[in-house]
């Protein structure tokens, strides 16, 4: 992937007015609610604590997310990421492309909302409720990575060996944020996910190489 688009950027693609006002909500909430956990720790966090300090009613916090463990999940960035695999060459093998935008992303992360991510780790290693969350959106993400390597190999989205490389994949982008999450957060998380890209590609090779 080419180094994706934050949401705030603008672009040809940039959405309209409507869009661009309810994503600006979900970013208070969220930036509300990190901001309460860094003060206050997250069993104690009520929805009525979130809305005041976001400025919102419970209702409109409960409405972009049904359920707390939800505000921390950084669920807007999957359309920008797919946009960005999208922009790489097509001849480009596809966990090149994978390492270019997933390395962009992190790093764009970490160098803009630093303490947003290590909070969000530090959540996914402390709190099952966060962590179940985490696994059951990868679900989702999944869908849209099956989708692209579908485009890519000119497989079908739903084979089996499309949907194992693309879960295989996201599966091990969480398992090695919870391992950096677990060492304290001392390494570079963009070395350890381009150490996971070599160690996923030793394993399970190109998959434009299997046989369908």
């Amino acid at each position: 992937m080419s180094a994706p688009r934050h949401p705030s950027d603008t672009s040809s693609t940039r959405p309209g007015l409507r869009e661009r006002k309810k994503l600006r909500t979900r970013l208070d909430i969220r930036r509300a609610t990190f901001r309460l956990v860094a003060d206050q720790g997250w069993d104690a966090l009520t929805v009525e604590q979130i809305a005041a300090e976001a400025d919102v009613s419970p209702s409109t916090v409960l409405r972009y997310f049904p359920v707390k463990e939800d505000i921390v999940l950084p669920d807007e960035y999957d359309p920008v990421l797919e946009g960005a695999l999208r922009e790489r060459p097509a001849s480009e093998p596809l966990l090149e492309s994978v390492r270019a935008v997933l390395t962009a992303a992190m790093r764009r992360s970490l160098d803009e909302e630093p303490d947003e991510v290590l909070l969000r780790t530090r959540l996914m290693l402390e709190v099952p409720a966060v962590r179940s969350r985490m696994v059951q959106s990868v679900n989702v993400t999944s869908r849209m990575l099956c989708r692209v390597v579908a485009e890519r190999t000119g497989r079908d989205a739903g084979e089996l060996e499309v949907r194992i490389f693309a879960t295989g994949l996201l599966a091990a982008v969480l398992e090695t944020t919870l391992y950096w999450a677990e060492r304290g957060q001392r390494d570079d998380l963009v070395e350890l996910v381009d150490r996971m890209l070599r160690t996923f590609e030793g394993g399970l090779g190109r998959i434009e190489d299997l046989d369908g």
